[in-house]
């Protein structure tokens, strides 16, 4: 099912800007017994977005039945929501009164491997770097070729790649988020210059505070990653990936992986975002 502002459709007007620019948002939400997965945080990181782009954010009203109607009756799938700014005339000049163009779309949830989520994933390092932007960093903007581009390295040999940015430092992976276990802790790349703040992410750093796990945001060099004790993947419908190889070479499984998944409720195989 498709809905573009409350209405089945698949066209949008050439002149919008979401199709002109990128210029817009999106999440990419887990379905579960028909109801949205972690909404209101999908929602709080939409809103945060249309803060820093300036898109006027539709009301929860609006939004919320629009996004039961099409969950209903979906018993395992994937809602994606754009939300561009709308149609606009010919520049780069915004609108000055923007009418925000909504698009709610309902695919099955993808199947992947048991194995992947309990006994790992082969992970690559991208040459595709991401470029530093503080004023986009963490929203999920709809300006992705650098993960198109990044995405485009492999075939089948690897499931996910681990991008950097252009200073070298490790940011996250193509569609995931980045975890480092040292010892009896944590660490994850601070993503204050670029990279996305996922959902999944926010939830594994609240849990390992509950726990008494140390979480520590900050530097994460290439060199890290092989210093690191293991490394884990997080992503809304991958849930949790623990990496058993990485650039051909393999790596131990964090036994704090499996733990993880339990406590969130995160099934085998499903789950930047």
């Amino acid at each position: 099912m498709i809905l573009v502002n409350g209405q089945p459709a698949r066209t949008l007007p050439v002149e919008d800007r979401g199709l002109q620019y990128g210029d817009g948002l999106f999440e990419t939400i887990r379905i579960l017994h028909g109801a949205p997965v972690c909404w209101q945080r999908h929602r709080a990181r939409l809103a945060e977005g249309c803060r820093r782009l300036g898109i006027p954010l539709p009301g929860a009203d609006l939004m919320d039945a629009e996004i039961s109607s099409v969950c209903a009756g979906v018993d395992a799938g994937v809602l994606k929501l754009v939300l561009t700014r709308g149609p606009g005339p010919r520049g780069y000049a915004p609108p000055k009164v923007p009418q925000p163009t909504r698009i709610l779309q309902v695919a099955p949830a993808p199947r992947h491997p048991a194995a992947w989520s309990r006994d790992g994933v082969a992970v690559r390092l991208c040459t595709t770097r991401l470029a530093r932007n503080p004023r986009l960093a963490g929203i999920k903007h709809l300006n992705r070729l650098e993960q198109v581009l990044a995405r485009s390295e492999w075939e089948d040999e690897v499931q996910e790649g681990i991008m950097q940015d252009t200073e070298g430092q490790v940011v996250e992976g193509v569609m995931s988020n980045l975890f480092l276990v040292f010892g009896e802790g944590l660490r994850t790349p601070d993503l204050q210059h670029c990279g996305v703040v996922g959902i999944t992410r926010a939830r594994v750093m609240e849990l390992a505070h509950r726990w008494g796990i140390p979480c520590r945001v900050g530097a994460v060099t290439e060199a890290d990653l092989w210093r690191a004790d293991g490394l884990f993947l997080t992503n809304t419908l991958a849930g949790i990936w623990p990496v058993s190889c990485l650039a051909g070479k393999t790596r131990p499984v964090p036994p704090l992986v499996a733990h993880l998944r339990e406590a969130l409720g995160l099934t085998e195989g499903g789950g930047r975002a």
